[in-house]
This record gives structure tokens, sequence and C-alpha cells, in this order.
């Protein structure tokens, strides 16, 4: 499976952004789609996930409230809806497939097998 992130970009704060991700290769809509981000001089971290289906989300908590996931399974495609950003939220965001995180895994990035190439998201303040 093939994982291709777009849509970073600068931005002042408050603004917004969505991310895009778009699967080849593989089955899609077999695969838990997550994204992380990581910002520099720090670990890759994790920001949030959408079950196959698309029925279950989860968010890590610094997100809740201004970040939506979804995804289109018809499009092979996952988004990161992104709102009152904040420049902590700078960093290169990766979106990733996971074929079998259960929920007490689902927010460990070794639970990923595949990775895109990233996205550079800068908030400027």
């Amino acid at each position: 499976v093939q994982l291709q992130a777009s849509g970073g970009g600068l931005v002042q704060v408050g603004g917004s952004l969505r991310l895009s991700c778009t699967a080849s290769g593989g089955t899609f809509s077999r695969y838990t789609m997550g994204w992380f981000r990581q910002a520099p001089g720090k670990e890759r971290e994790f920001v949030a996930t959408i079950r196959s289906s698309g029925g279950a989300t989860y968010y890590t908590d610094s997100v809740k409230g201004r970040f939506t996931i979804s995804r289109d399974n018809a499009k092979n495609t996952v988004y990161l809806q992104m709102n009152s950003l904040k420049p902590e939220d700078t960093a290169v965001y990766y979106c990733a497939a996971s074929a079998g995180a259960i929920l007490s895994t689902v927010r460990l990035s070794g639970s990923y097998i595949y990775w895109g190439q990233g996205t550079q998201v800068t908030v400027s303040s």
C-alpha cells in the first residue's frame, strides 16, 4: 500500500487546513487509518485514527474539539480537518495504515505498517 499525503502549508493562528491522504495498491477499506505528527526535536506522536468502517474515531487530547478525522472508502482517502490551529500544531504530519490495531494499541506508531511521506504544517503567530 502506498500512501500520499497532501494539504499542508502555512497558516496563521486560528486558521484551518484539511490534510488528505490517498492510498493505492491495496484494499483501503480494510485498514484503520491514522494521522501522526512530528515536530522538530520531538518524537512522532499520535494525532487521530479512524476505524476501517469509519464508525469509530480516536484523538489525542490536545486536538479534541479542533481536529476531525474522516474517510471516504470509495475514494481511498482519509482526511484530517484541522481548525483553530495553534503554533504547537506545527509539525510534519504523516498518515499511516494499520491492518490489525486494537483499542489498546491504536495510538501506537508501531501498530501501523504503511506510512506516507509526510506533509508540513506550519502555524504562524
